[in-house]
């Protein structure tokens, strides 16, 4: 607004609120809603419902800033306007690597929609994948094995549509995998130009796809539309422009892991209240603003013994679940890490070389076979030649054979109290940063978390008390923070830098571990994973000096033997623990002490090696028992 057009005493404009003007009203147009609501946020860009979110730009933002951020608009516009989730969850499949695979291309194809119809939409959306893609360190990525293959598929697909070759920050990325994804189904990808605008039979070429690609097992029946739908539910294939409104009657679903925005890498990591822990693309409408799965879960005897116990919080008002990206901006979270790669570059090669134990070990026991000559199963395209040779041969098929790792998370939960300043801290995080990276090599998810409080002395709960009077008894009287360093959907590349946070001065407090154990576990829970591990890293008892010295001495320490009580004899997780310097075996039935940091690696590496090696021996003996 010119200064000549401003009335007197009207207040000037920001900078850069004519661009996020322009921007709001481009991505409704797009959008075909001009109820879209659109929001500029530190919090992780994303797309839920009819509310957009986009990065706060700050005062001098660049221009490739700016052209990154109408890049996530126009992908989030054209994901409102031109995909419809209903259609969309009905024909995913329900394997991880196909539905991942899934989830990708249709956000290619809506963001290829914009990109065919207005090449000024298609550059910035070309700008925003370079950003992502340069944020996940994928520029220079060499093994398959750190290359996302949906991203690669994809990208591929986008370059069918598009013409646009991948951005140069994924280009490594793409060829790691094209010689690969040619061979399979290179030739499956002349249906889905045809089907762009037709989302239900775009899906149904992908899901082919997905079958050249030896997918076929993770490919489940189409789900019949439930009889009790909306009879207005909009035709397949059709814009869907109301699916904001069916997800907030299913739910209420808020922010999630945002990758259908486009923007998942804007920010690394997941944060709180909008935590995510799913890298889905596309999800994003059907989740719920805490883990996935969460809030559907039905109360189960475990959550109702655990709100029975003897144990009260003051008030839950200043308490805060936070991802460590929240809590510093990036270029600290690069020195931290950078700081803590430094005291430690003599015992990561130690770590390292324990890691690669516990690798081999794992792998040694995953069971990579398959079965042949089956009725049902993967077409055995090996065994075609004996079709060739002789018609009336019947068709083989193939299946792999259960693997023992892979439907597993592991939750490591560090105690981020004063006492673990230091070397203590430092080795934790380390062991924790490799420990995850070796799991993820053998198929294990992992998720990391911390726990400590927001002041010391109780803070704000506090000085709640003091006002309210100092009622007696008040129970937990300290503002808990809970940080998530690595979510189980995030992969390791993406959190890596997070764990410097622990190196920050100031972050390690007070340390309350029975809330925060059932914290972890509730996360734990709303996974999808059949099996599910909980090991807690701590250097002591429960201490919290402001609630301590209201309520007898041990309270901390009688709830946190309830909450280990609870998840040893009530719940499916397994859980374990290590003390540093502390004697938690009277605590954790499976427990081990260690007298020095430096031996933690060690202990880690062991105790789940051997959790694993008891699984293996025990699914061994049931096939045996089985035979017999």
């Amino acid at each position: 607004m010119s200064t000549s057009n401003r009335k007197p005493g009207q207040p000037h404009d920001a900078p850069l609120d004519p661009f996020k003007r322009a921007v709001t009203s481009c991505m409704r147009a797009v959008a075909s809603d001009h109820e879209l609501e659109v929001i500029f946020s530190k919090d992780k860009p994303g797309l839920s419902g009819n509310r957009a979110r986009l990065p706060d730009l700050g005062k001098k933002a660049t221009s490739e800033a700016l052209e990154i951020t109408r890049g996530l608009g126009d992908s989030m516009a054209l994901r409102r306007a031109r995909h419809d989730q209903q259609l969309h969850s009905r024909l995913a499949p329900h394997g991880q690597q196909a539905r991942a695979i899934f989830d990708a291309v249709e956000q290619a194809r809506v963001e290829a929609i914009g990109a065919r119809a207005m090449p000024g939409m298609g550059d910035n959306i070309t700008a925003m994948l370079e950003d992502k893609y340069a944020r996940a360190n994928l520029a220079d990525v060499n093994d398959r094995a750190e290359a996302p293959l949906e991203e690669a598929v994809a990208l591929m697909v986008r370059e069918k549509l598009t013409g646009r070759p991948a951005p140069k920050s994924a280009e490594k990325l793409v060829a790691l995998w094209r010689d690969w994804i040619d061979e399979k189904a290179g030739a499956d990808f002349d249906a889905l130009e045809a089907n762009i605008e037709n989302q239900d039979a775009f899906a149904r070429a992908v899901r082919d796809i997905l079958g050249s690609m030896e997918m076929g097992e993770e490919l489940e029946e189409e789900q019949p539309l439930d009889e009790d739908e909306n009879a207005e539910d909009q035709p397949q294939g059709e814009d869907s422009s109301d699916e904001g409104d069916t997800d907030e009657a299913e739910g209420e679903s808020a922010q999630a892991e945002e990758s259908d925005a486009a923007g998942e890498d804007q920010e690394t990591g997941e944060s709180e209240p909008s935590e995510s822990t799913a890298e889905d693309a596309g999800e994003d409408e059907d989740v719920d603003t805490e883990t996935p799965g969460e809030a559907r879960r039905p109360d189960n005897p475990f959550d109702q013994a655990a709100s029975e116990m003897d144990y009260k919080v003051f008030t839950t008002r200043f308490d805060e679940t936070i991802g460590a990206e929240e809590l510093c901006d990036e270029e600290e979270l690069d020195r931290l890490r950078g700081y803590l790669d430094k005291q430690l570059a003599n015992l990561q090669g130690v770590v390292g070389r324990l890691a690669n134990r516990l690798q081999r070990r794992l792998m040694a026991q995953q069971n990579r076979s398959w079965d042949f000559d089956l009725e049902e199963g993967v077409l055995d395209s090996a065994r075609l030649v004996r079709m060739i040779i002789d018609p009336m041969q019947p068709l083989s098929f193939k299946q792999e054979q259960d693997t023992n790792f892979r439907d597993t998370v592991v939750t490591l939960v560090l105690d981020n109290s004063g006492s673990m300043r230091g070397r203590p801290i430092s080795v934790a995080a380390t062991c924790a940063d490799i420990l995850a990276r070796t799991l993820e090599r053998c198929g294990v998810r992992v998720e990391i978390l911390g726990f400590t409080t927001r002041a010391w002395k109780g803070g704000q709960a506090r000085e709640q008390w003091l006002k309210d009077g100092k009622p007696a008894t008040p129970g937990r009287l300290n503002d808990l923070r809970h940080i998530i360093y690595k979510s189980a959907d995030a992969p390791w590349r993406r959190a890596r830098r997070n764990l410097g946070l622990m190196m920050r001065e100031g972050l390690l407090k007070e340390n309350i571990d029975g809330e925060a154990l059932l914290w972890a576990h509730q996360r734990l829970m709303a996974r999808p994973e059949q099996r599910k591990i909980l090991m807690m890293i701590s250097d002591g008892a429960p201490v919290d000096d402001s609630t301590l010295s209201v309520n007898p001495g041990n309270y901390l320490e009688r709830h946190l033997r309830g909450v280990i009580d609870l998840i040893e004899t009530r719940s499916p997780v397994e859980l374990l623990a290590i003390g540093i310097g502390h004697d938690v075996t009277r605590y954790y039935r499976r427990a081990l002490t260690i007298v020095d940091a430096e031996e933690l690696a060690g202990a880690m590496t062991e105790q789940l090696a051997s959790l694993f090696e008891e699984e293996g021996r025990g699914a061994r003996s049931g096939k045996l028992r089985r035979a017999g």
